[in-house]
């Protein structure tokens, strides 16, 4: 048994059962549920002002396609709120195999657009399974981990964690998407945190990771392997000196900072907000979204989504203190550190403190996949905390 911040003895062999329904109504995070509307609603506002101008005669194209995949993402939350997670954290091994399945279809199926193939077209509607991969990355490493609560911190088990989590990475990172691969490391390093892996173990595999980075950057590089992508090495390149090429490799990170600058303190509005309007800022939409927020809404508008963040953030790190059983505060703590790192990384590199990675802003960049994937993560931390805290205590 597993003591968490106070709570009643928590036991590793699986989730509550849920409370009935209307205990299980008040057994929700309304906090977080409510904020999770509020950024919903909030980044359809954004998407209405910042590609209003950008398909002639249908200023609602990507509002409307984001709508849709709200309604669709309400659905998933819903769904993974009453997931039986005994029954998925039993299966984890059926969670692993469909992560992989999906991340290999994108090689069979997906269509290559600017040198990378991550999204699947389905006709109506484009599918990035790397995105939905995230949240069924946790939940399979979350579940070989508490099956072996015993053994975590043995070094054995590490690996082979490690060994699990490195081949959807893998996979991931040679779509090539290096954003959304580096997210799915910072999943793997939270899972392993709060599956109980000691201080010094996490040190060495952090160790171990920057080596890594060090030897695709510049150690293979020096002996002539190439590892990355062109474009990815300009990208580096562009971030350790952005002086270098300001009409060249360092546009993008000029034209966003030139446009978070420009907003001031409330904005230029969306007619005013030339960089945005006039498609200087490249990917204003989607890697970008979050200066065209600044440049159209200003300084306000972006603190506005950023303390909404924050109260994601806050709630999802007390859903782990309250979850009723190991495998939920692994799969929380999870979920809720790749949310933040996905939020530093889009914002830092907008604001050229960060390598441009093509990370989505979440909840508000254009883009179904990642909204829908996003609406179950936060069903998942609701269904985490309706099962773990028992009606009429504090929240």
């Amino acid at each position: 048994m597993i003591d968490v911040a106070g709570r009643p003895p928590v036991s590793v062999r699986g989730p509550r059962a849920m409370p009935r329904p209307l205990a299980f109504v008040r057994s929700l995070d309304w906090v977080l549920l409510i904020a999770a509307g509020v950024l919903v609603g909030y980044g359809l506002w954004v998407v209405d002002g910042i590609t209003r101008f950008d398909v002639p005669g249908d200023e609602n194209y990507f509002l409307t396609r984001q709508t849709i995949a709200a309604v669709v993402g309400l659905c998933g939350l819903i769904t993974a709120v009453l997931a039986p997670l005994d029954l998925v954290r039993r299966y984890w091994k059926l969670l692993y195999g469909v992560t992989l399945a999906l991340m290999v279809l994108v090689f069979a199926f997906a269509e290559e657009i600017r040198g990378s193939k991550r999204w699947i077209d389905l006709g109506v509607i484009q599918f990035q399974p790397s995105e939905l991969g995230k949240v069924l990355f946790v939940l399979a490493l979350a579940g070989f981990l508490v099956g072996r609560a015993g053994r975590v911190t043995s070094w054995r088990t590490i690996f082979i964690a490690i060994g699990l989590g490195a081949a959807p990475i893998l996979l991931v990172f040679l779509q090539p998407d290096l954003g959304t691969a580096l997210v799915y490391a910072a999943a793997l390093l939270a899972v392993l945190f709060f599956a109980g892996v000691r201080w010094r173990q996490l040190l060495a595999f952090v160790a171990a990771g920057i080596f890594l980075v060090l030897s695709v950057l510049w150690f293979l590089p020096s002996a002539g392997v190439e590892v990355l992508e062109p474009y990815q090495s300009l990208r580096i390149t562009g971030f350790l000196d952005p002086e270098r090429d300001p009409s060249g490799l360092t546009w993008n990170v000029n034209q966003s900072t030139t446009a978070i600058g420009s907003g001031g303190f409330d904005g230029r509005g969306v007619l005013g907000a030339t960089q945005t309007r006039l498609d200087f800022l490249p990917e204003h939409a989607t890697d970008f979204a979050f200066a065209s927020l600044g440049e159209q809404r200003g300084f306000v508008g972006c603190a506005v989504l950023l303390l909404l963040y924050l109260l994601v953030v806050w709630r999802g790190l007390r859903v782990v203190t309250v979850a009723g059983d190991l495998y939920g505060a692994v799969v929380a703590g999870g979920l809720v550190f790749a949310f933040l790192f996905q939020v530093f990384i889009n914002v830092g590199m907008t604001m050229g403190v960060a390598p441009v990675t093509g990370i989505p802003l979440p909840f508000v960049a254009v883009g179904g996949t990642s909204l829908v994937a996003n609406l179950v993560l936060i069903g998942l931390l609701e269904g985490i905390h309706a099962r773990g805290n028992y009606p009429g205590r504090s929240s």
